[in-house]
């Protein structure tokens, strides 16, 4: 099983999402889809920050582990803990979940460009 709380199985996992580059940024690695970020791992408190839909966002924001994303927050993103009850499937589903969302704000040409395939949304 593998655990996104640490930067190499994160950097794994999100590197094979299409048209992905990381930087380090803000004390955390930091993924984009054409420039854009869609998730971050802070190495310091073992944090996973995402983009979600509303809906999501009411129900994870609600968890124990889980908090609102300090400045994201207003967007809709999420701050999660090692501790959070979420699986590692779950992670990794809101994590290609969080790549599609902020992919959907790219031009056609940008996504095509990235490989990122039609029908994505």
């Amino acid at each position: 099983m593998s655990n996104l709380f640490e930067r190499a199985e994160f950097e794994d996992f999100v590197a094979r999402l299409p048209g992905v580059s990381f930087v380090d940024q803000w004390d955390s690695r930091v993924a984009k889809v054409a420039d854009k970020v869609f998730a971050l791992l802070t190495d310091t408190s073992h944090r996973i920050t995402f983009k979600v839909t509303e809906e999501s966002f009411e129900i994870l924001s609600s968890m124990d582990g889980v908090s609102q994303a300090p400045y994201f927050a207003k967007r809709k993103w999420v701050s999660v803990s090692a501790e959070a009850p979420l699986s590692s499937d779950d992670l990794q589903y809101y994590l290609q979940r969080s790549h599609r969302l902020v992919a959907q704000g790219l031009t056609q040409k940008t996504r095509t460009e990235l490989g990122i395939p039609k029908g994505l949304d």
